[in-house]
């Protein structure tokens, strides 16, 4: 054969070759699939795998945050194979014609909001795709799926899929703990490393401010797939697969039975009651009145059937008004100018005033003799001149200056006991209350246009001054410590390496230990001797020291306030009780409070009418 000839074969061979290489590959790529899913084989994937988040316990281990299984019912729309319609919408209670539409909702939400991201060395594009599962039903209690479960099998393409969601063993304590729901487009792109779409995120309360404990570590499973989705095997036996961590339970200080009867004390009330163990800051409990029970905000389904209703309710339930609502503090403010005008020198526990009504009026009651007594008493004009003396100390001749000088050193002694100044409790929705200064009434009134006698409704808690009942609890509690406190908290340890290390942390206040003692015999008697102004709060075996307040609100009726600590001698529990539009300080707000003293203490009630009056008490219908 000569060369040309060769040279011709040559040609022939590879052309031959080449079609049937090329036909081969069309027919591997193309038509048939199983070569397709062998290519495929070689695609590895990373599934992330999240934990469930983190169990939250009372201070007596009582499970009160938990987890409970519910379930999604999943679809893979190429799995689905003689789909009877008609016999599925009966199965799942809805009508044939929802289910179409539920199909078509599922793509066309999936479509509108395509993301893409990168997951390690692959890039993910979350929009519809047939051959990969997506949820039909979602959060499907166990009794709903229980229903549907047997008959599943005769529909191809369907399959039940648990999945964990928050639960409250106990319905109370909305408000501390907060709920979560899907996270939003800024907070899923400040974290991509742990976040995906459609997961839920801590909203509010300690849900929120824990969830970088609670949610714990993810895992990883690494997964071989097909090209169309399908797995096919685990990758590398799972060697490098690494197991999801359960967020670290958080142990608080709340004591969930405190919290559940507080809340059944506020029952058809507005306001606030909180109790803190004054040893260690922790929050025994904290009731926000009206609340809900927090079981109404669990999943997508319940919150978007109750979120709008609640948000909508003229009372705020979602509103946090331990935390967040300012209030006048009315005469329980009488404790802390006693005790700055003890430390500054310009009275001692001797020291008489006249109750002078031509300042600022009083109720009829003996000349008050003593520290002690004008505690008791509650006396008004006493706490004008005590407070005068504070503000006004004669550094010089300008009324106006003095003023200044003695503002900010008062200024100095309420930021020294927590008040006027954002808390550092470990919750979110706080508010720091008001403690006006000089920049405050110059604004007012312009510089060295103003004087004691301008602002001297600060004297008894009224004027421009504005606490939160959580700053009000926390002042029992240094009233009770004789002049140190912890901030207060809830959490008294995240599993077991204690609570932040800020709460361990003790404040000293400005004012000696040794002045705090006439203030709180003050308010022993205010609670158990004649005269004082809480007798609805005494009780038989306990002996509690309070102080009650009333404070004014010009849009209605005044609001009823009372501070508490007991026992006398050692205590164990600090409370604040703030009923709006509910009147005299020792009506209402000091029977509740010592109720809630007995029932923490004691475990149970002795005054049983007293109890029957609060909880009988409506003070928004009626």
């Amino acid at each position: 054969m000569n060369l040309e000839s060769r040279r011709t074969v040559f040609y022939a061979l590879i052309i031959v070759v080449g079609v049937i290489f090329t036909g081969r590959l069309f027919y591997m790529q193309l038509v048939d699939d199983k070569w397709i899913e062998r290519a495929g084989e070689v695609t590895k994937k990373k599934i992330d795998v999240k934990p469930p988040r983190g169990i939250l316990y009372d201070r007596h281990g009582e499970k009160i945050v938990a987890n409970k299984t519910y379930y999604n019912l999943m679809f893979v729309e190429n799995d689905i194979k003689n789909f009877d319609t008609t016999a599925f919408a009966a199965l799942i209670g809805i009508s044939k014609d929802s289910i179409r539409e539920r199909f078509e909702a599922i793509k066309k939400s999936l479509d509108r909001n395509t993301v893409s991201k990168k997951t390690g060395n692959d890039t993910v594009v979350n929009d519809y795709r047939p051959y990969l599962p997506y949820p039909f039903l979602t959060e499907l209690s166990a009794d709903e799926i229980a229903q549907i479960a047997g008959e599943l099998p005769n529909y191809k393409g369907f399959y039940e899929e648990p999945m964990s969601m928050r639960n409250y063993p106990y319905p109370h304590g909305a408000n501390v703990f907060g709920f979560l729901n899907e996270i939003r487009p800024r907070e899923l792109n400040a974290d991509r490393n742990f976040y995906s779409v459609g997961d839920f995120i801590g909203r509010t309360g300690l849900e929120k401010y824990y969830e970088h404990e609670l949610r714990g570590q993810k895992g990883t499973h690494f997964i071989l797939t097909s090209a169309r989705g399908r797995v096919v095997d685990d990758f590398a036996d799972g060697q490098l697969d690494t197991n999801a961590q359960q967020g670290p339970p958080l142990h608080l200080g709340m004591d969930i039975e405190l919290q559940a009867y507080g809340e059944r004390l506020m029952q058809n009330k507005l306001g606030s009651i909180v109790a803190i163990e004054p040893a260690t800051g922790e929050i025994l409990a904290l009731v926000s009145a009206p609340t809900y029970d927090p079981n109404e905000m669990v999943g997508a389904r319940n919150i978007k059937m109750n979120y709008a209703r609640l948000y909508n309710d003229s009372l705020k339930p979602f509103y946090p008004r331990p935390l967040a609502a300012e209030y006048p503090p009315g005469s329980i403010f009488k404790t802390l100018q006693a005790l700055i005008a003890l430390e500054e020198g310009v009275i001692n526990e001797q020291t008489s005033f006249p109750c002078n009504k031509a300042w600022v009026g009083c109720h009829n009651h003996p000349t008050a003799q003593s520290v002690e007594q004008a505690i008791q008493f509650s006396c008004n004009p006493y706490f004008y001149y005590v407070t005068k003396r504070i503000i006004e100390q004669g550094e010089t001749n300008s009324i106006f200056t003095d003023a200044r000088i003695g503002l900010k050193k008062w200024e100095k002694y309420m930021h020294s006991f927590g008040l006027g100044i954002q808390p550092e409790t470990d919750i979110y929705g706080l508010r720091g209350g008001v403690i006006p200064n000089v920049e405050f009434y110059d604004r007012w009134y312009g510089e060295k246009r103003w004087a004691f006698s301008t602002i001297r409704s600060n004297s008894i808690g009224q004027g421009e001054v504005k606490l939160t009942p959580l700053q009000m609890a926390n002042l029992a509690a240094i009233l009770a410590n004789h002049g140190y406190y912890y901030e207060p908290h809830f959490v008294k340890s995240i599993g077991d390496e204690g609570p932040l290390e800020r709460f361990t942390q003790k404040k000293i206040t400005m004012v000696d230990p040794k002045h705090y003692e006439c203030v709180t015999e003050g308010m022993r008697k205010v609670v158990n001797e004649a005269g004082g102004t809480a007798r609805r709060a005494r009780l038989d075996s306990i002996v509690v020291a309070g102080k009650t307040g009333t404070a004014q609100n010009p849009h209605g009726e005044d609001h009823s306030v009372f501070i508490a600590y007991a026992p006398f001698d050692d205590p164990q529990i600090a409370v604040a009780v703030f009923v709006e539009n509910a009147g005299f300080g020792g009506t209402w707000a000091a029977p509740i409070a010592s109720l809630m003293i007995e029932n923490y203490l004691k475990g149970e009630t002795s005054k049983t009418w007293r109890e029957k009056r609060i909880l009988e008490g409506d003070l928004i219908h009626e």
